[in-house]
């Protein structure tokens, strides 16, 4: 019933999205048109139910059903407005709202859909649907949305590795539409049945920072729907580079975004920070170095440059002598919505230095596409049993230079990467011959992913040399 329940829904959902699209409303601003108006439509449920309103008289739900045309529009606008302005969990799911729909009669019909639906559901079939949507969304190569959207078989594999308890705290610094956040809560709701750990869980455990409005709106929905911070968003809308952090972590989950920090942000200066970097995934990874506790455990995905970049070596060396970066794990391409995107998942403790780095290629010789060998939780299970969470002290490797030549799971003393050239930790031992199995489209999307990254790159040279002229005329 409830699988038939969500179908149901996120056809609909879908349906209509292709509709606006088409009126050239995107996808992405109706997703979040769509968060505004379901949270509206769940608070009318609630006090149907005797619950008291979270949502001020004037700017509730009845208020637009009643009208059409323009009023419906001045009336919208209005309540976004008001509600953008509290400072609760509203006033975070409603961070910067703005009305994209901006024709009365579309405006009209995405009311009416909602209307037409039972949301007070399970949260757990809430929070499905909703999740269903925002990764539709997230396939949808013109919303961009892809971005923010990290394989959840990924994520789950990573989590089943971190192993976070009920009573520690996580945080994900760059958390999109909170994937990270929500698998961890779902790895460990069911840890203890007692309250006031269970409380902790919802409403104190989990921190999550991202510095794009929309997505803090999508994450805090996302949340909501699963029953977590139901009073208080644990999402913000910041810049997690431009202060230290405030608090420490004893898990930090994270995909950083990959690329350059977006145009008009502030320039980092941290006094904490190991070394001043233009990467942001360098600085990323310092941040989160950074704000665990000692003791404290990260996994994040970080694309391959983080493992070689000359500007990064002072950055590997603090890993590698006050860190245990005990795993790395590579990732093949064709797994992200973004194209050609090569990474890899960092795993390391805070406070004590690495002995091992235990490397698992699942890169070379590995085809995945997501259209016809998307990646599945258990294409990973190899992984996750050669990493032991139950003891990483007693893991064996699978790599014999005589008799397995070509086995995936093997060490490197950190003594060892120490010598290499700029610490680089870029290896690859295995021999077994890629073949390009690619489709037309998707070798035109890595083309096309490639060419930009060139552009990007480019812009930042010339902006790098305007500077360095802008310099010599000063002087």
């Amino acid at each position: 019933m409830a699988n038939n329940t969500e179908q149901s829904i996120i056809k609909k959902v879908w349906t209509l999205a292709t509709t606006l699209s088409g009126q050239g409303v995107g996808f992405t601003d109706y997703i979040t048109q769509l968060t505004y108006l379901l949270f509206l439509k769940m608070d009318k449920e609630n006090r149907e139910l005797g619950e008291e309103s979270a949502i001020p008289e004037g700017y509730q739900w009845e208020e637009l059903t009643a009208l059409d045309g323009t009023d419906l529009l001045m009336q919208y606008e209005e309540t976004l407005d008001f509600l953008s302005r509290q400072d609760n969990l509203i006033g975070t799911i409603f961070t910067k709202a703005q009305n994209k729909i901006d024709k009365p009669v579309y405006l009209k019909k995405v009311i009416t859909m909602i209307d037409e639906e039972d949301w007070l559901l399970e949260g757990d079939v809430k929070g499905a649907i909703y999740e269903s949507i925002l990764e539709r969304n997230g396939q949808d190569k013109k919303s961009g949305a892809g971005q923010y959207f990290t394989p959840r078989p990924l994520i789950k594999a990573m989590v089943d590795c971190a192993r976070p308890k009920i009573t520690e705290t996580v945080c994900d610094p760059a958390c999109g539409t909170g994937g990270f956040l929500l698998a961890a809560f779902d790895y460990m709701k069911n840890q203890s049945q007692d309250k006031e750990k269970r409380e902790f869980l919802r409403n104190e455990a989990l921190s999550g920072t991202d510095n794009t409005a929309l997505v803090v709106t999508l994450a805090s929905m996302n949340l909501y729907l699963h029953g977590i911070g139901t009073d208080r968003s644990p999402i913000i809308c910041a810049d997690s580079l431009e202060k230290q952090p405030e608090k420490l972590f004893d898990v930090i989950l994270a995909n950083p975004p990959f690329g350059t920090r977006p145009a008009g942000s502030v320039d980092i200066q941290r006094d904490d920070f190991i070394t001043e970097t233009k990467n942001n995934q360098l600085n990323f990874l310092q941040h989160i170095m950074m704000s665990l506790r000692n003791g404290g455990s990260a996994a994040v995905v970080l694309p391959d440059n983080v493992l070689f970049e000359g500007s990064g070596e002072a950055i590997r060396r603090k890993l590698l002598t006050d860190f245990n970066l005990h795993t790395i794990l590579r990732l093949p391409t064709g797994i992200f919505y973004a194209q050609g995107v090569k990474a890899n998942v960092l795993f390391f403790t805070k406070g004590e230095p690495t002995r091992d780095v235990w490397f698992y290629d699942y890169r070379t010789g590995v085809k995945h596409t997501l259209a016809n060998n998307k990646l599945e939780r258990r294409h990973l299970n190899d992984f996750v049993s050669c990493y032991n969470p139950d003891n990483i002290s007693a893991r064996t490797e699978t790599y014999n230079a005589e008799t397995e030549p070509n086995g995936r799971w093997r060490k490197y003393p950190a003594e060892d990467l120490l010598k290499r050239d700029k610490t680089s930790l870029d290896i690859t031992w295995m021999k077994i011959e890629d073949t390009d199995d690619r489709t037309l489209a998707e070798l035109m999307a890595d083309i096309e992913t490639k060419s930009n990254n060139i552009a990007s790159a480019v812009a930042q040279l010339k902006e790098l040399f305007s500077e360095l002229n802008l310099n010599e005329v000063n002087e």
